[in-house]
Formats: C-alpha cells, structure tokens, sequence
C-alpha cells in the first residue's frame, strides 16, 4: 500500500482523527514505565512511531524525562504537539519527522526506546537489533507487539494474520528474540481487550460509514475500508487467541 501514494493517503484518511494509531492504552503504558529500571534521574527517551502521541503525552507527564518522538507522518506529529501543549508537557517533548528503520541519531543517545505498536513496519527482531545502538549502556526498550495467546488458533483467524502480519508469533518466542537481540527481559504483559476499544477500534468502526459514503463507488478505496471492517471483526469474534503483548528489557551490557 505504502508503493502507491494515493492508496496510503486513503489509508491515512480511514486512520485520520483517531486517538491511537493501535491499541494502546495510558494504564499499560504506565505499567510498562514501571517494569524498567536503573533510569537516570531525567531520561532521554526516544518515541519510536508515536503516532498522534497519546502515549508520548502520558510518559512526559509521569517522569521528569526529555521525549524525541518520532514519526514518518507529520500530521501525526502537529496533532502531538497539540495534545502535548494541552497537557503542559510541550517544553518536553521535541518532534521529529523521520523514517524508523534510518533514524537520524549517534549511539548511545537516549536511556529509553519505547515503541507501541510500531515494531511491526521493520519487524519486532529487526527493530530491537536496529535500535539497540541508540541505547545507553543499561538502557531499557519497550516495546508492544501482536502475539498469538493460545496455540489451538482458529483456522480463520490464523489466515487472516497470515496474509495480513505472516511473522506473529507466541510470547515465548518474542522472548526469545528480545534475549537474542542483546536485552535482558524485565517483564512482559497482555495489553486489556479495553484497550483495543476505546482509542482505537471503537472510534474507527464509528468511521465506517462515513466512509464508505464517501468512497462509494471506488473499488480500491472500499477494499481498504472493507479490510479495516474485517480486522474489527476479527478482535470481536478471535480476541482471546491474539492480543498485544508489551515486552520490557534492558540492553546486556557485555564485558570482556
């Protein structure tokens, strides 16, 4: 979709205006905030595709941290800005439009990479080996992923996930890479069914039919929206099978 701007700006509109760009929610990510350990007294944190920034927003304001966030789309990034100068958090917090997989940073630069929902466009492992270099030495990494919950999947769901995001594995598994990667795992949990709903599905399915009046009658448009309606179906009907996992660690520091 991305090869073909006018089928990622119809992307962009079908995901444009929502609070979150995928599940997510501020409890999880403060309970991720939690799971890491040896932060500096104020840390320089690196948002790795931030999105609209809800998450950015509810880190600035629970610790005495410097946040990058970072996203390839600027509209994101404004709409960051002004949910983070509502906040009282903007001297906080600097914006940076830039791709994920060439971020324009020296090694070592931050004390925390954090990461929801956006590992995926490079991949969970190539993301966590890519940016390991930026982290300080004992930096820490958060980082939620789409992981299979049970292993009896149901043939309709294990094929939609295999067309749509072919590498999703089990927990264990991303545990495995998180170790492989050079992270020490801190701890890892299941984002809540609640926060697929509330920022994220919820206001995308209330979408739907506006937009499909709006594109009435283009082919390509419609598949999109009609891809968007099934991903929705999917969580209500195959919840407990697959959900986000949130994996913490802290980057090995090796020694000779």
């Amino acid at each position: 979709m991305d090869e073909d701007p006018r089928l990622f700006e119809i992307f962009l509109d079908v995901q444009r205006g929502l609070p979150r760009q995928g599940p997510g929610c501020d409890e999880s990510t403060l309970k991720a905030l939690s799971l890491c350990r040896g932060m500096p007294a104020r840390p320089a944190v690196l948002d790795v595709g931030c999105g609209p920034g809800m998450q950015t927003v509810a880190l600035a304001k629970a610790c005495d941290c410097f946040i990058t966030a970072v996203d390839a789309n600027q509209e994101y990034l404004d709409e960051l800005h002004g949910r983070a100068k509502a906040a009282g958090v903007a001297e906080r917090i600097e914006t940076l439009a830039a791709d994920m997989s060439a971020l324009p940073f020296g090694p070592e630069s931050f004390d925390l990479i954090w990461a929801e929902g956006a590992a995926y466009v490079m991949g969970f492992e190539t993301a966590l080996a890519d940016w390991r270099r930026f982290l300080k030495p004992g930096g820490c990494i958060a980082v939620s992923e789409l992981v299979w919950l049970r292993p009896d999947r149901p043939a309709e769901a294990a094929e939609f996930f295999g067309g749509e995001y072919p590498p999703m594995a089990d927990i264990e598994a991303n545990l495995e890479t998180v170790r492989r990667c050079g992270y020490e795992p801190l701890g890892h949990f299941t984002l809540p069914h609640a926060a697929w709903w509330e920022h994220y599905y919820g206001p995308l399915e209330a979408k739907l039919p506006t937009l499909l009046e709006k594109y009435a009658g283009d082919d390509e448009a419609l598949q999109i929206i009609a891809t968007t309606k099934r991903e929705i179906e999917m969580r209500r009907r195959f919840g407990d099978w697959y959900g986000y996992e949130f994996f913490v660690g802290q980057l090995i520091t090796r020694t000779n």
